[in-house]
């Protein structure tokens, strides 16, 4: 039987937030006297918490926040552990803590091994030393010892791809050039534990696959324990037969990755809302070009989306500067996380606008007939100047449902999500006699 090389006990994390009296009603009248008695009493209190070594809070108010209450779970060596929710839901909390980063409040986490931990861009990067010295910086920091770093050194230059830029200081690395060596230093060095949050989506569809391929071989053939935090669905299912639901810092199931995600996805089903707001939707960190920011997409057609039936919406955004050779598109993935099916305002003709003055542009798309089988779906959402570069974009903004329309085939109800495109069928009536050389071609 594996043995167990995490285990984590009612494990607990409270943050006291401060908050500014000024916003409530009794204070917008304040005369100065109760001003300067409330910030002497501010004063008095922030001196009394540095003196006994406490959290320094900024405000009059002070509220306790619980980021994790009462988890608990136990990962085998050699397993690939999913850890999935929203935003807030505690998932990052719990890694750093994890991680010997920051301490819990209240229970206990039990670690067997050395653990190697990729939770941000550059973590463990020293900005003004080159890729090459990093590795060895970033190594020691992992506990390892200079000899066994020099031993794995060929395979992690090989691995991240960044050879050129090895005696470059790392300041001038791109976010992914960033990643990708981050990545292959906690990933081939020897760890018993690898803690591995979204930052994989910094990198390009090739290099996730060969850090997910690595991941399987670590844990498969090596022993070697994944824990992985992210909010590609299709991921976690491949990669891990187990996983925990966080939501509001609990656990709110745990269990087969498979069946938890099909859950969460149906949670989190968007209304029937015609106007879904997408511009306070948190992005990823290496979005590195705020020019243009997607402010909503508006249902014009029927809601719930029907299969075979036309699709109408229009998406707003705004430019804060100029920006030319702009373009739209937005993609539906299956529960899983696999993209079906894929639309692009520049396909067809080529048109992107180039937007000189700032403000807020619509552009509406139609589509004659939605080809998605009956099913749920989560909607990626993004922009672009030119073929590459990204401006904006959403990962998994919102679920959304489609329904079987009125002309919808019942043999399509039995299938699992998927395109359905049309395409023309020409039947011959008669039996054909096919010669030697076709009969041998099939």
């Amino acid at each position: 039987m594996a043995q167990n090389v995490i285990v984590v006990e009612n494990l607990s994390k409270s943050y006291l937030l401060g908050h500014r009296a000024g916003a409530n009603e009794k204070y917008r009248h304040a005369t100065f006297r109760e001003v300067i008695g409330r910030e002497a009493r501010g004063f008095a209190r922030k001196a009394a918490d540095m003196a006994r070594g406490r959290q320094i809070v900024q405000g009059d108010e002070i509220e306790q926040f619980w980021a994790l209450k009462n988890v608990s779970f136990e990962v085998k060596r050699g397993d690939v552990f999913g850890i999935i929710g929203r935003n807030g839901a505690g998932k990052s909390t719990l890694l750093k803590i994890l991680s010997r980063i920051t301490e819990p409040t209240d229970g206990r986490v039990s670690l067997l091994g050395r653990v190697a931990s990729l939770l941000e861009v550059g973590t463990g990067f020293h900005p003004e030393l080159t890729g090459r010295e990093n590795v060895f910086l970033n190594g020691a920091i992992l506990g390892m010892t200079k000899r066994e770093i020099q031993k794995k050194f060929d395979e992690i230059v090989a691995f991240a791809d960044v050879e050129k830029f090895l005696d470059t200081p790392v300041k001038r690395y791109s976010s992914g050039m960033y990643v990708r060596l981050a990545f292959a230093v906690a990933a081939h060095l020897e760890q018993e534990i690898l803690i591995v949050d979204e930052v994989l989506a910094v990198g390009d569809a090739e290099f996730q696959k060969k850090c997910l391929g690595k991941m399987d071989e670590v844990s498969r053939l090596q022993g070697r324990t994944v824990l992985l935090v992210t909010h590609n669905m299709g991921i976690v299912t491949s990669l891990c037969p187990t996983a925990i639901w966080l939501e509001n810092g609990h656990i709110r199931e745990q269990g087969s990755t498979r069946s938890l995600v099909t859950q969460y996805l149906a949670q989190n089903i968007s209304n029937q809302d015609r106007l879904v707001r997408l511009d306070h939707l948190n992005r990823s960190t290496w979005l590195e070009d705020d020019r243009l920011r997607l402010q909503s997409i508006e249902w014009l057609s029927s809601l719930p989306l029907q299969h075979g039936e036309p699709l109408r919406a229009r998406i707003t955004f705004l430019t804060r500067k100029s920006v030319s050779d702009v373009t739209i598109g937005f993609g539906f993935d299956s529960r899983d996380g696999r993209r079906l099916l894929t639309y692009d305002a520049d396909l067809q003709d080529g048109y992107r606008p180039s937007l000189e003055r700032p403000g807020t542009y619509g552009v509406v798309v139609e589509i004659e007939s939605l080809p998605l089988a009956p099913d749920l779906y989560a909607l990626d959402i993004g922009s672009r100047s030119g073929d590459n570069h990204i401006l904006d974009y959403i990962d998994g903004a919102f679920q959304l449902e489609v329904v079987s329309g009125p002309n919808t085939p019942g043999f399509i109800l039995q299938r699992d999500a998927g395109v359905r495109l049309p395409s023309k069928w020409l039947w011959q009536h008669q039996c054909l006699e096919l010669d030697k050389l076709s009969l041998e071609a099939i």
